[in-house]
């Protein structure tokens, strides 16, 4: 965990302004603590992006909201992917995982599932 001064202090390109202004807004949520917030590595993280975002993508403010939370669902959905994936890994016997693969690869050939179905 990193305090506000520290973060500051050590991280080029952050404000304490524009930090103060982002947590108010709810992009980012450090931790209370002893009077002040502490950020762990994801908050320095989300900071870094929020930061790149509004001052190099430029992304309006009113627009960030919605950036964000498209953001968000792309990384939880990247997170339970991975998930999924490290489970398959662990217990699906070779032969289904070696099924799923041919099966992931050919997916790239054809939108349309009925297009891959054996006719019935």
């Amino acid at each position: 965990m990193i305090t506000l001064d520290i973060l500051v202090a050590n991280e080029a390109g952050l404000s304490r302004v524009d930090i103060e202004h982002w947590i108010r807004e709810g992009w980012v949520r450090p931790r209370e603590a002893g009077g002040g917030w502490a950020f762990d590595e994801i908050d320095v993280a989300r900071l870094h992006l929020i930061r790149v975002l509004r001052h190099e993508y430029r992304i309006e403010e009113e627009t960030l909201p919605l950036v964000l939370g498209l953001l968000d669902q792309l990384y939880d959905q990247r997170r339970r992917l991975r998930r999924l994936c490290n489970a398959l890994a662990r217990t699906a016997p070779p032969e289904l995982r070696a099924a799923l693969h041919a099966a992931l690869l050919g997916e790239d050939e054809a939108d349309d599932p009925a297009e891959t179905s054996p006719p019935a």
